[in-house]
């Protein structure tokens, strides 16, 4: 059995629900889940609908096949669903960390000068970056390539490139996500923000 520390019934009622969720979700009748799960129809349904009893190795089996972990299908509801920001003034940052996916940060920028031209003051780390342009127009520089972005329009990049972000004719809002790896080569120089992507 399923080890269940909060009240059962209400975990057990949710991981049912998750997987008649995720199943309708990806569009599969009971029959294809089940095939896909090597078991009965009868046995997925009796699952989903309460009849039968939740088997850890049968939640394992059911989490592979719906294409998730056995950690998400079986995690608990937070009650800290609403985080405030961390703000950062002096360089006009405001940052929240993504809870379900450590290493990842949303940034939300304003910039007020135009990015570096030179590809040797830009910086060039592991990562993967991508932004939106809020308000505003926003250069961004990826080597010698120069790209435009009103607002709305959006760019992904990988962060091993040299690059850098700066503002067109005006102040420019941006927001950005950042994966682990990027988060970190952009927190290691923090100190000069201006004309950056942090």
């Amino acid at each position: 059995m399923l080890p269940m520390k909060q009240e059962d019934g209400d975990l057990d009622s949710l991981v049912r629900k998750r997987i008649r969720a995720l199943r309708v979700a990806q569009g599969w009748s009971l029959e294809e889940l089940a095939t896909r799960a090597r078991l009965s129809q009868s046995s997925l349904s009796r699952i989903e609908n309460g009849q039968r009893r939740l088997a850890l190795d049968q939640l394992v089996t059911l989490a592979r096949a719906l294409d998730t972990t056995l950690d998400q299908l079986v995690e608990t509801a937070t009650d800290d669903v609403v985080t405030s920001p961390m703000i950062d003034g002096a360089h006009g940052l405001m940052r929240w960390p993504i809870k379900g996916v450590p290493g990842m940060t949303v940034m939300r920028q304003r910039l007020t000068e135009p990015p570096p031209d030179n590809p040797a003051r830009m910086r060039a780390h592991p990562g993967r970056e991508w932004l939106v342009v809020l308000s505003g127009t926003a250069v961004l520089m990826l080597g010698h390539r120069r790209f435009r972005l009103e607002a709305n329009q959006a760019a992904e990049f990988p962060t091993m490139m040299p690059h850098a972000i700066g503002a067109e004719s005006g102040p420019c809002e941006i927001m950005g996500i950042f994966d682990r790896d990027a988060r970190r080569g952009h927190q290691r120089e923090d100190g000069d923000a201006q004309g950056r992507c942090d």
